[in-house]
């Protein structure tokens, strides 16, 4: 049996100072609220560990599992939300109005590849000085481009931002 804290919010066996808990067995089923003194007995017969796992509701409640179970639990807990933000994170792809053929084609590949990872993607059609006056071309030249890209759908719609028109594309 362990007496180390997994981190500074969590208390284990005779770290926890509440007086009486509200009792949880390995099982998952409510033991009701005990004395401390008799968690710690069940814990130590069940040859486990008690473990304050919400330690501000009232009363306090405690766990009697595993240290190292529990502590695995929670590393995978953490990874599982790493791994859902990151596929979060928008990827942002730069053409111009003045954009070869070729080169479409090339960010079109990168887009995929954003694609396949997760990411939704925000495309900005990069317009300068006197480009900036003739809209309705950069809006052609923006549909013909989003016409190259596969299976995608619109997340927020075409706007004019400082840089030119601005939008967002996720996979469908």
């Amino acid at each position: 049996m362990y007496s180390l804290a997994i981190n500074n919010h969590t208390r284990i066996n005779h770290q926890i100072t509440a007086k009486e808990l509200l009792v949880i067995d390995d099982g998952g089923e409510s033991l009701g609220v005990l004395p401390l003194p008799e968690a710690l007995r069940i814990a130590k017969e069940k040859g486990l560990d008690l473990i304050e796992i919400a330690p501000t509701a009232t009363p306090p409640v405690g766990k009697i599992t595993s240290y190292d179970k529990y502590r695995y639990q929670q590393e995978k807990k953490l990874k599982k939300q790493k791994s859902q933000q990151k596929d979060q994170e928008t990827k942002e792809v730069q053409i111009s109005v003045k954009e070869a053929l070729n080169d479409m084609k090339n960010k079109v590949i990168r887009i995929d590849e954003f694609f396949t990872k997760g990411h939704p993607v925000q495309i900005v059609l990069v317009m300068r000085g006197r480009e900036k006056a003739n809209k309705d071309f950069a809006m052609r030249k923006l549909d013909e481009f989003l016409k190259m890209v596969n299976n995608y759908r619109i997340i927020s719609d075409k706007k004019f931002g400082g840089k030119g028109i601005i939008v967002q594309i996720q996979k469908r």
